[in-house]
């Protein structure tokens, strides 16, 4: 690993552990991959604010839409396979649809670009005030029309990625949770990566926490529901090391991975541009964009109680992932901190050995 690089990791742990503290937030983890292999991994705060429990790397995080990204290489490997195509309809395997919906093909779905609704009529489950949909429930909302004509633009929808799981029940034979493990988690080497809840027995796991408003006060959330027929959406529960593994897979110059280069790239050129946003694309189940001349691409997360990001940076072989347990967690605002430091020490090198052991933080008035 090259010097600057090394001393970049250092800095953006003891920076985030900065920030936590400045903004009072409940915990964060955050991991970094270095050509696949985790090089670091830092946790700061706690995993439960009501027990006390101090937050480790190998506590677990609800990372929510990252599942996205799993079900999406799931769907490339069902191709790579020759068991289906980009181009097919959902409706070839998915019956019960709307025309409208039956007609959209895989890779509009993947791309947030078939114009399917993002969450139908009642998205209480982010508030825990429901129950995520079943299979049921899913193709119930799916018999309604598309949102918005297909292949217009981009419409992100957790609806589509529920639907991307049927498919791949329909093409598999198998329960999604089931097919995805062991086809894509197991053979990426992620140990503390689950499609769903509940967790197997023992695992530690970071409970989520509401934002202080209007008391002053963080609540407790629970965190352990299960996400059911959404879980390809939503559902995955993590570690920050098991998730900055899995994005490095995805990157298109990496030497392991659970996909071919062809995939990979497919996965991670950009489809469409999002609007309303700073420049940023979607590709299939990944987010994409350039910071400071930088390709990225990742995904980030939220679910009650937690907000995630994860950074892929192929030039330099890193990976990024930050997981935070608070709904107003800044996850999203220490990536773009963290890819700021990477420049500017890939920029102006290390400190000077004059200076290099004036490590630390100062306070004045």
């Amino acid at each position: 690993m090259d010097p600057w690089l090394r001393s970049a990791i250092d800095y953006i742990g003891s920076w985030i552990e900065f920030q936590l503290t400045t903004i009072q937030q409940p915990g964060v983890i955050v991991a970094f991959a270095h050509r696949g292999e985790i090089v670091a991994e830092h946790a700061f705060g706690l995993a439960n604010l009501d027990t006390g429990e101090k937050l480790t790397p190998r506590h677990r995080f609800r990372i929510a839409s990252h599942s996205k990204s799993f079900t999406s290489a799931g769907i490339m490997k069902l191709r790579e396979q020759r068991k289906l195509r980009l181009d097919d309809t959902v409706g070839q395997y998915v019956g019960g649809l709307h025309p409208r919906v039956a007609e959209t093909t895989i890779a509009q779905v993947l791309s947030h670009s078939a114009g399917l609704t993002r969450d139908g009529a009642d998205s209480g489950q982010f508030i825990d005030r429901r129950s995520y949909l079943n299979a049921k429930e899913l193709l119930a909302e799916l018999k309604l029309p598309t949102a918005i004509e297909p292949g217009t633009r981009f419409k992100y929808s957790n609806h589509g990625f529920g639907l991307l799981g049927l498919v791949i029940e329909a093409v598999t034979k198998q329960p999604y949770s089931a097919w995805i493990k062991r086809e894509i988690v197991e053979p990426a080497g992620l140990r503390a990566t689950e499609p769903d809840a509940p967790l197997p027995k023992g695992a530690s796991f970071a409970r989520g926490h509401t934002r202080k408003l209007p008391f002053g006060e963080r609540c407790v959330i629970p965190g352990d529901n299960p996400a059911q027929a959404m879980a390809s959406a939503a559902g995955f529960v993590a570690t920050a090391g098991d998730t900055a593994r899995f994005f490095a897979q995805l990157a298109p110059n990496a030497k392991k991975s659970v996909l071919s280069v062809a995939s990979r790239r497919e996965m991670t050129r950009h489809h469409w541009r999002i609007p309303q946003s700073f420049e940023g694309y979607y590709g299939l189940g990944v987010n994409a964009g350039k910071t400071d001349g930088w390709d990225w691409f990742g995904h980030g997360g939220g679910f009650q109680g937690y907000i995630s990001r994860t950074c892929a940076i192929p030039a330099c072989e890193l990976t990024i992932s930050i997981l935070s347990n608070s709904i107003d967690g800044a996850a999203p605002f220490w990536m773009d901190g963290a890819m700021q430091i990477l420049r500017v020490f890939k920029t102006r090198g290390t400190a000077d050995r004059r200076v290099r052991d004036w490590t630390g933080r100062w306070w004045t008035i």
